[in-house]
């Protein structure tokens, strides 16, 4: 799809440039839509790519907490 939009984009640039203007309007205006659809579907696929990690991501075990043994001290004198 981004290829497409880029194409497009030579396409209307050409034809601006030729002074076909009408037809430079019509490319860019495709240009444009393919690139808005082909930028909404990367972020879609990068929202899906970081919802997936973190849910398959392994979660890091907690840290064990040491056993402190502790023995009854008699009251000091």
């Amino acid at each position: 799809m981004f290829k497409f939009a880029v194409i497009f984009l030579i396409i209307s640039l050409i034809a601006g440039a030729l002074g076909f203007t009408t037809v430079s309007t019509v490319a860019k205006r495709i240009s444009l839509v393919l690139f808005a659809l082909f930028f909404l579907l990367f972020l879609a696929v990068v929202g899906f790519a970081l919802l997936i990690g973190e849910a398959i991501a392994p979660r890091p075990a907690p840290a064990p907490t040491p056993l402190v043994m502790t023995m009854a001290r008699p009251y000091a004198t």
